[in-house]
C-alpha cells in the first residue's frame, strides 16, 4: 500500500511539473509535503544603459531601473515550511527593485518580498487560507525575471501591485479551474494607508498542460485618510501563458478606473533555437490619459507610449541564465528626456546574469 501511494504521488508531481506555471506570482503550488524548513536562493545582477542619458534612475520603472552601472536588481533567500495541513514562507529581499518598489513602506517592511502562513481547511480538498504578504496575481509578469520570456519588465506589471497584504482563500472548483478570493490592505500596501480594506478575485483556468488563462479583478479605496477626493479604484485584467515544445508566448490586457481610465496590452514570445539558446520578442502599449498611474517627467498632460524589444537568452546551466536585450520606446507625446530635453522616444540595452539555487 505504501509503495502504491508513493507511485501515485510521484505521478501527480510529474503532472504538476509538466503544467504551465503561472508566472504572475512566486507560485505557492511548489510547496512539497516535507514537514521541515527548506532554503532556496536567487540573485539577479544586471547592467542597463539608456541612450537618452536620463541620469542614474531610468524614469517610469522600478525593475532594472538603474542606468549605466552594474547592480543587483533582486536577491533573496526563500525560506519555506510545509506539512500536510500547514505551510509558511518568508522571503527577505534586497536590490534596486526593492529600493524603488518598496519606497512607501516603513522600516524593515521594505525588505519583505513575501511573508505568509497558510492552513489547509479541508482534509479532502485542496482549500488553503493564507495570510500575510504574498505575490500579486495581477498581469502575466512578476518581479522574478528567471520565470519570464523577456528579461526586463513590461509596463503592465510595473503599474499594478507586485505584492499584496491580507488574506487569500484558494478554492479548487474543478480539476482545471481554481478560484482565489483576496481581502487586502490596499493596492500594493503592507501598511494600510486608510481604514478601509480592498478586495480582489482570481480565476485560473488550465484547459490542458500547455495553456493557462487567468482573469483578475480588484476594487478598493485608494484615498489616504487625509484626502477627501473620490478614490474608488476598479481594475481587471485577462492574460494567457502558453508553452509547447520550443515555442512560448504570453499576452495580457488590463483596464483600470479611478478618476480616469488607464489600460495596457502586451504580447511576448520566445523560441528555443537550441537547448541553450533562445530569442525573445515583445510589443506593448500603455495608455494613461489622465495620469492616474504615471505623471510624465516632462510634465505634459497624460502619458502613453508603445515599446518593442528583442532579446537573446543563453542558459549557462540549468539554474543560470545570461541575457541581452535591446528595447525602444516611442510616443506621440514628449514623455521622455534626452540630455535634459523632452523627446518622444527612448532606447535602452540591458544585460543580465541570474542564478537560483
Amino acid at each position: 500500500m505504501k509503495k502504491l501511494l508513493f507511485i501515485v504521488l510521484v505521478l501527480l508531481s510529474a503532472q504538476a511539473i509538466a503544467q504551465v506555471v503561472n508566472t504572475a506570482t512566486m507560485d505557492t503550488t511548489s510547496f512539497a509535503i516535507k514537514g521541515k524548513v527548506t532554503v532556496e536562493g536567487y540573485v539577479d545582477a544586471y547592467y542597463a544603459y539608456n541612450f537618452n542619458h536620463p541620469g542614474k534612475d531610468q524614469p517610469y520603472f522600478v525593475s532594472m531601473a538603474r542606468n549605466n552601472e552594474i547592480n543587483i536588481n533582486l536577491a533573496y533567500i526563500d525560506l519555506k515550511y510545509s506539512s500536510s495541513r500547514i505551510r509558511a514562507r518568508f522571503v527577505p529581499g534586497f536590490g534596486t527593485y526593492i529600493n524603488a518598489n518598496y519606497a512607501a513602506e516603513q522600516g524593515s517592511l521594505k525588505n519583505i518580498v513575501e511573508g505568509s502562513v497558510g492552513v489547509k481547511l479541508s482534509k479532502t480538498r485542496n482549500i488553503w487560507l493564507d495570510a500575510g504578504v504574498f505575490g500579486s496575481p495581477y498581469t502575466n509578469e512578476s518581479a522574478i525575471s528567471k520565470d519570464h520570456l523577456a528579461y526586463t519588465r513590461s509596463f503592465a506589471p510595473e503599474y499594478v501591485p507586485y505584492y499584496l497584504t491580507g488574506v487569500k482563500l484558494g478554492l479548487p472548483i474543478t480539476g482545471k479551474l481554481n478560484a482565489y478570493l483576496y481581502l487586502l490592505n490596499g493596492w500594493q500596501q503592507i501598511e494600510d494607508k486608510n481604514d478601509k480594506l480592498s478586495a480582489g478575485t482570481q480565476l485560473e483556468y488550465r484547459p490542458n498542460d500547455c495553456l493557462l488563462i487567468n482573469w483578475d479583478t480588484y476594487v478598493g479605496d485608494e484615498r489616504p485618510m487625509s484626502d477627501t477626493t473620490v478614490s474608488k479604484r476598479l481594475f481587471t485584467d485577462l492574460y494567457f501563458i502558453y508553452t509547447k515544445g520550443d515555442f512560448s508566448a504570453t499576452s495580457c490586457f488590463y483596464v483600470g478606473k479611478q478618476n480616469g481610465v488607464w489600460w495596457n496590452a502586451n504580447f511576448i514570445a520566445r523560441y528555443n533555437l537550441t537547448q541553450k539558446f533562445s530569442v525573445t520578442g515583445r510589443i506593448e502599449h500603455f495608455n494613461d490619459p489622465k495620469s492616474v498611474q504615471i505623471i510624465p517627467v516632462t510634465l505634459v498632460n497624460g502619458f502613453r507610449t508603445s515599446s518593442s524589444s528583442v532579446g537573446i537568452n543563453y542558459k549557462l546551466a540549468d539554474n543560470m541564465l545570461l541575457r541581452f536585450e535591446g528595447r525602444t520606446f516611442f510616443s506621440d507625446k514628449e514623455v521622455f528626456i534626452r540630455d535634459g530635453l523632452p523627446v518622444r522616444n527612448s532606447n535602452t540595452i540591458t544585460s543580465n546574469v541570474t542564478i537560483w539555487f
